[in-house]
This record gives structure tokens, sequence and C-alpha cells, in this order.
């Protein structure tokens, strides 16, 4: 590791200490490497500009925004919630269910855990503290740890990206994604059926089972989305971009046309902010990539690997401190940061250790999907508060439990591949 190396990592984490956005931060330390090194300036806009264009993979990440915002815009999310009442609100805090299953359903259209979070996240913490029913840290601390199901179940923009950087295949990492997803809900729920009963939740008022069936006709033709995107990636008939602009389509159509909830001026509105995320999010990875042109200069993936190779670890020991690591990442930078910039350096590692790489995927994202809501960083607690005004020591405390239940799901992921290599073997998956 050369010093111009270290000198890159030293400004990289000394802007971000600072609080200097990440990719600005990965833009200058790149630059001071590159000046250091004598080579050309131009390199950083070079890398940045091949990395953005030559992956057609990366136009599925404003088309999975788009579609996320649209449902949000609509009156999509609110008939989505109100299955979900009707599904399992007559329960003993019924509410927090709902909270978990609304996610688990949206997850199927958004991609995105900010997302989830931010649209029909607020409006169930809404609904949990009306009337005093659930204390505001509660329900904002079930919120946030129940919208990091939403990149595990497909789609997912973390694996989108993930595959990037991995060549590994969208399809069998959305696939994937299926059963860890599930069974992080039934974690969540399982904790909220203990603290149900431990701090005596009131029972939820049942919908009369007369009503379900509309409620249901209303809801379905947005619960057909997942299921038009699943159909179109695993029947041949899309790639995961077209069934990313696919989703797109339904979306706007049915908010539209279906259900008359989406004027031109909401639509301005939605095309703007989905530009700005899409922006955002292009920056992280773009400057990404000038990153890993310098890391793969270093030699520093052959390194890792032969240094595994050398003191013969086992691949369970590999996985095991990997996820240390990137739950310890996860406490300061986003998911996006690590599986760009920190997951390449450990893929010839995996090859080298036989390590099924949709079975690391499928951990990498959970694992970071975990950091979105653990201290002290925990975007998802930052977005919450910032959308709700519930104080973050509020949200921190009552997220804790909550926390423990997902890292027993992590484990259990890492510990049996089967779990999330299952789905994907049935669909002809041979890794």
């Amino acid at each position: 590791m050369s010093s111009e190396f270290l000198l890159c990592l030293a400004i990289l984490f000394g802007l971000a200490a600072i609080g200097t956005p990440i990719a600005l931060s990965m833009m200058v330390a790149a630059v001071a490497y590159l000046a250091a090194r004598g080579q050309d300036l131009g390199l950083v806009s070079e890398q940045i500009i091949q990395g953005l264009y030559d992956s057609f993979i990366l136009l599925a990440v404003p088309l999975f925004i788009v579609a996320a915002n649209i449902m949000n815009a609509g009156t999509i999310s609110d008939r989505l919630l109100k299955f979900c009442i009707s599904l399992v609100g007559r329960y003993r805090g019924g509410l927090g269910y709902v909270n978990v299953v609304a996610s688990l359903i949206f997850s199927g259209m958004s991609g995105s855990a900010i997302a989830d979070a931010a649209g029909i996240g607020k409006i169930v913490i809404e609904m949990m503290t009306r009337n005093g029913r659930y204390s505001p840290g509660f329900a904002a601390a079930i919120t946030a740890a129940s919208a990091t199901i939403g990149p595990i179940i497909p789609p997912s923009i973390p694996m989108v990206i993930y595959a990037l950087v991995s060549d590994a295949s969208v399809g069998y990492l959305f696939l994937g994604g299926v059963v860890p997803g599930l069974l992080m809900a039934l974690a969540l729920m399982a904790m909220i059926f203990y603290l149900a009963r431990a701090r005596g939740f009131a029972v939820e008022e049942s919908v009369p089972l007369s009503r379900i069936p509309r409620i249901t006709f209303n809801a379905f033709p947005a619960l057909m989305l997942p299921v038009i995107l699943l159909f179109g990636i695993y029947g041949g008939a899309t790639t995961p971009t077209e069934a990313a602009a696919v989703a797109a389509a339904y979306a706007l159509l049915l908010a539209a046309l279906f259900y008359r909830a989406l004027s031109v001026r909401s639509l301005y509105d939605i095309l703007s902010q989905s530009a700005r995320s899409s922006a955002a999010v292009g920056l992280i990875i773009g400057s990404a990539m000038i990153m890993n042109y310098i890391v793969a200069s270093e030699n520093i993936p052959a390194a890792v690997a032969g240094a595994l190779h050398n003191i013969d670890v086992s691949a369970l020991t590999f996985l095991l401190a990997i996820n240390i690591l990137l739950l310890a990442l996860g406490c300061v930078l986003d998911a996006t940061t690590i599986i760009l910039v920190v997951v390449p350096l450990f893929i010839p590692a995996c090859r080298e250790l036989g390590i099924d790489l949709v079975h690391f995927g499928v951990v990498v994202v959970v694992n970071t999907m975990i950091g979105l809501i653990t201290p002290p960083y925990g975007i998802l607690l930052f977005v919450i508060n910032g959308t709700t005004g519930i104080p973050l020591r509020d949200i921190i405390r009552e997220v804790l439990p909550f926390l423990a239940v997902l890292l027993v799901a992590l484990v259990a992921v890492v510990l049996v591949p089967d779990i999330a290599l299952w789905l994907p073997r049935q669909f002809g998956y041979h890794g």
C-alpha cells in the first residue's frame, strides 16, 4: 500500500468526518491521489463518465426511484395501507404488524428503504401515535426497522449496485432476497408480539369481514406491480432495467388513469424530486468509480485474496469477519458507499474461498440495510426524525430490540446459505 493511497484514505475519511458529502470527499481524495502520483487529473472525469454510461443496468436506479415516488404521491399507498389493516390490524399491537406488512408489500414496488420510510412509513406513524395509542418513539422505531426490508425484497436498488461491482446476476440476486426479507419481517413481528403483551398495547378495532373483499379489490391493481415486475424478469420478457421501466410506467398509468390521483403539477414535482434523488445516487456511483480505479491500480483486491489464501482462513470465518466490518462501517457510512467502495475489495477473496456471489450479495445488502438503523449514523433514523420531528433519542432507545432481532436474522442468513439460495435454485441457478 503506497503512501499516496494512505494520503487518499486520510483525505477521504477526514472530509467525511467533518460532514463533507461522501461523493465530494471521494472526488477530492481521488484528485489528491492522482496529483501525488503525477497522473493526469482528467482520469477523474473519465472514470466517472465511463462508470455511469458504460453500465446499462444503472438505468434501473432512477426508474425504480420514479416508481416509488409515484406510489407515494398517489392514493396507491393509502389503498395498500387499508389492505394491510384489514389483514393484520385486528390483533393486539395490530398497527405494529400493519407497519411491517405495509413495508413488505411496498418493498415490492420501491426498492428503496428511504422511500418506504418517508412515504408510507410516515402515514403509519401518524396513525399509530393518534390518540396516544403508541409512543412516538416506538412508532418511529418499528417504521425504521421495517423499512430495512424494502431493498431486500425485489426490486432492490442496492442489489442492482452490487451486481454492477460483482457481475452477479441481478435476477438471481432479486430472488435471493425474497426469503431473507420474509425472515426479517417474521423476526420483527415476533418482537412486536412480545412487546405488545409486555406493554399491554390495545387491541385495534377490526375491519368487518364484509368490507375486506372491496378493500382487496381497490388494492389489487397496486398489488399486481411486483407480480408484473418479477414475471417480466423471470419469464424472460424483460431485463431488470426494462422491468424497472415497466414498473415506472405501470405506476404512472395506475395513479393517473385508474385511480385518477395524479395531476400534471404533481407529476412534474415527482419527476423533479426523482431527478434530484437520482443525481445524488449517480454522483456517489460516479465518485466510487474513480476510487475503484485507484484501488485496482494499487492491486489491493488481489493482495487481500492472497493474504486470505496464505493464512488459510475458512469461508465461514471470512464471512463473519466481513459482517463485523460492514456492521461497523454501517454506523458511519451509507449503504451505497459501502457496496461501491468497500465490497469490491472482497469479491476476489470470495471467489478464492468458493463463496457464492449471490449469497454474499444478499448478506451484504441485509447487513448494510441493518446499518441504516444502527446508531450513531443510522440514516433512516435521521430521515424519520426529520419528517416527523420525533426526538432522535426516543427513536434510538426503541429501535434497539428490533435491531437485535434483525441481527439474529442476519446471522441465520450467513450460517445457512440456502435461506438466500433456495429460491434462485428453483429458477435454475447453479451457483
